[in-house]
Order: C-alpha cells, then structure tokens, then sequence
C-alpha cells in the first residue's frame, strides 16, 4: 500500500501547522502603542515614567533655547550623535567639551568643537542632519550658522539673561531648569506659565527639565546611562 505524501507547494515549501490566527480586539489595540511622543532623542521620562522624546532631526528649521546645566547639553549631544546627527559644539569652554568629543562615536568624529563664532558651514541634509549646541555663556552672539532643514540649533543659558526673551520667543522648544524665585517670575510671564510650574521652577531637582512648546508643556526627568554617567558624572544644575 503506497501512502500519499504531501505535495510541495511551488516557492512556498511544505504546508505548516495549522494555528488560530493572533486576532486583537477593537477595544484593546491602544494597548499595542509605543509611549513615545515623536521621533529622535530619547531625552528622560515624564511624571507617568513614560518616555519622552526630543524631535530634533526635522525637514524643518527647530530652534531649542534651554535655561539649565551644562550636564543636560552634553547629555543630549551624546544622544542626538547616538541618533546618526552630526552635532557640531560652538563654545567658549572648550575644555569643558572636549572628554565628550573625544569619548562619543567610538573614533568617529561625530561631535566637533568650535570656538565662538567659527563655526562653518554644515551642509546638512536627510541623511546627514546636524544639531548645532551653543554655549556660549549669558550673552551669546547671534549666530553664523543658523535653524535650517536638517539642521536644529540648541542654545544653551546657564541663567535667565537679557538675551533670554529674545531666544525664547522665536525657539519652537524651551527648556527650563531649576531657577530662582525671580527667575521663576519672568519666564512664567515670559512663557506665560500657570502658577503651580511657576513655583514649581525653583525647587526641581538636578536633571529635571519643564519643556515648553506653544502647545504643552512636560515636567521630564533626564537619568543618564552607566557610559553616559562614567563619562559626565551625575546629573547635575550647577557646573
């Protein structure tokens, strides 16, 4: 007796075992999201411990003006490199960067320094952006290289300045870290702030950031990775 065998199908090999199909219902599928905001930096978590994400790779000119430490821009430089960005240093404290730029991209040189208005052009583009921090102190010249396509530009002030309002009003993004009760005042009315994240600017803790953008505003806790903590220490407001 000559037993069947089963035939092969053409380009698709043996038929498998048979299994239920993985169905979900309707009311369940919001389950099935990733909790993350956009597309980019990773750069903390909310209140909710959820991830909070910093778009900083856009076809679009973004201008960020952060309020805070040095800590926090070294740990998105790190970041914003980790995502394939070319980002690109203009500062008046060179040494301060330079352990970053040479630790970051495994020999690659992925982060470059410049001084203080040198820095040339970047040539960005979809497959190449660039994020161009500047820390430049209180008072920090207008830039050469400015927001554009593939290009994003951080500012970073150490405190509430004269130049602040200024950078603030034209920056699609504001980070603000601990500051003090004066302080406080001026970017609530400057950002116009509801009074409990007024209060609340003065007593964050080392690695918080209240990110700001015309349309919502995150509380967000930066905890920095065991390289990124060998390399910079503990998070921290003050430098």
């Amino acid at each position: 007796m000559t037993v069947p065998t089963a035939k092969p199908r053409i380009g698709f090999g043996l038929i498998g075992p048979r299994r239920e199909r993985h169905t979900l219902p309707v009311d369940q599928l919001d389950s099935l999201a990733l909790p993350v905001g956009d597309d980019g930096v990773v750069i903390g978590v909310d209140a909710e411990g959820k991830p909070s994400v910093l778009g900083v790779n856009r076809p679009t000119p973004y201008e960020v003006t952060l309020i805070g430490g040095l800590w926090t821009a070294q740990v998105l430089a790190l970041r914003a490199a980790a995502t394939g960005a070319r980002v690109t240093v203009e500062t008046g404290r060179g040494p301060a960067w330079t352990t970053l730029a040479q630790a970051a991209g495994g020999g690659q040189q992925c982060i470059s320094l410049h001084d203080v208005g040198r820095v040339p052009p970047q040539g960005p583009s979809a497959g190449s952006p660039v994020v161009v921090i500047r820390d430049c102190g209180m008072r920090p010249p207008r830039g050469r290289v400015v927001s554009a396509p593939w290009q994003s530009v951080v500012t970073l002030l150490p405190y509430l300045s004269p130049a602040a309002p200024r950078l603030m009003a034209k920056s699609t993004l504001v980070g603000i870290q601990r500051v003090s009760p004066d302080e406080a005042a001026q970017i609530g009315r400057i950002m116009q702030l509801p009074r409990p994240e007024v209060e609340a600017l003065s007593s964050l803790a080392d690695g918080v950031t209240l990110w700001c953008t015309a349309r919502d505003r995150r509380f967000v806790m930066t905890q920095a990775t065991d390289a990124e903590t060998g390399l910079l220490g503990s998070a921290r407001r003050m430098d």
